[in-house]
């Protein structure tokens, strides 16, 4: 069965079409990436996705649930990993993870509990009462994806999460979500540039641009696709351009966003 849904999402802005009419399913327990250059509609998507932007037409289903229709029913089910840190740097990793346990109505038990849990999956329990602000960035990030998975959601999203992180860094961070994908089957959507990301870690891949999917297979599916011997060749001749750098909103937007839309 599959969890996430989506019929001919097209997202419009002043005339312009950042998303046209794509459609794609991911199935429960599936790792699935977006793969696509700057501008090609993954942020955009992502957003739709999480209910941070209403589609112009088209139809979202997150487990069962319409963003749009029912948008609290639908965060109950994913969470979130920005592009961009969205912690709030003068409070501790606990206190960051508590207020976001309190947005999600969580009981004080339920959540102190799932909190330690968290915090020492991702090796940050004996760093709970320290300030964000003294954190690495790859500190930073492994909170953020604790953070996202407090609420014990089925799918997390997460939006290009290792931009700028170091190799070392990036490695350990998908071994958390790998291990998470395979002791909780949690689905895991990403958005990414990298290449060996997509290639390694996703079981199936979409390659997006100018807003359209343009095809979605795994790695050596898409190579049997477009007759190439390797992703990075595939990649090229669907999409004709290198991958360039991503640019998205900042951290500080996002979660006006988010918290926005939770009042």
């Amino acid at each position: 069965m599959d969890i996430i849904q989506v019929k001919d999402l097209t997202k419009k802005f002043d005339g312009f079409t950042a998303v046209d009419h794509i459609s794609f399913n991911v199935a429960h327990g599936e790792i699935f990436a977006f793969l696509g250059p700057n501008g090609a509609g993954k942020s955009t998507t992502i957003k739709m996705l999480t209910a941070l932007l209403s589609p112009s037409s088209g139809k979202v289903v997150i487990d069962g649930h319409d963003p749009v229709k029912e948008p609290d029913a639908a965060r109950r089910s994913f969470g979130i990993v920005f592009q961009d840190p969205s912690l709030d740097d003068e409070l501790t990793a606990r206190e960051n993870m508590d207020f976001h346990g309190i947005l999600y109505d969580m009981p004080d038990k339920v959540r102190k509990e799932r909190v330690e849990q968290l915090l020492k999956f991702v090796e940050l329990w004996e760093r709970r009462n320290s300030l964000v602000k003294e954190f690495s960035g790859g500190m930073k990030r492994r909170l953020e994806i604790a953070r996202g998975l407090l609420h014990h959601p089925k799918v997390i999203f997460l939006d290009e999460p290792t931009l700028g992180l170091d190799p070392q860094t990036r490695n350990h961070m998908w071994a958390y979500l790998r291990n998470l994908n395979q002791t909780e089957g949690t689905t895991v959507f990403f958005t990414t540039h990298y290449l060996e990301e997509a290639e390694h870690i996703a079981r199936r891949v979409a390659v997006i641009d100018h807003g359209k999917i343009i095809a979605i297979g795994s790695a050596p599916e898409l190579e049997e696709q477009t007759k190439t011997s390797s992703l990075e060749e595939a990649f090229l001749k669907l999409t004709g351009s290198a991958i360039r750098e991503e640019k998205g909103s900042t951290a500080g937007q996002r979660m006006r966003m988010w918290h926005g839309r939770r009042r």
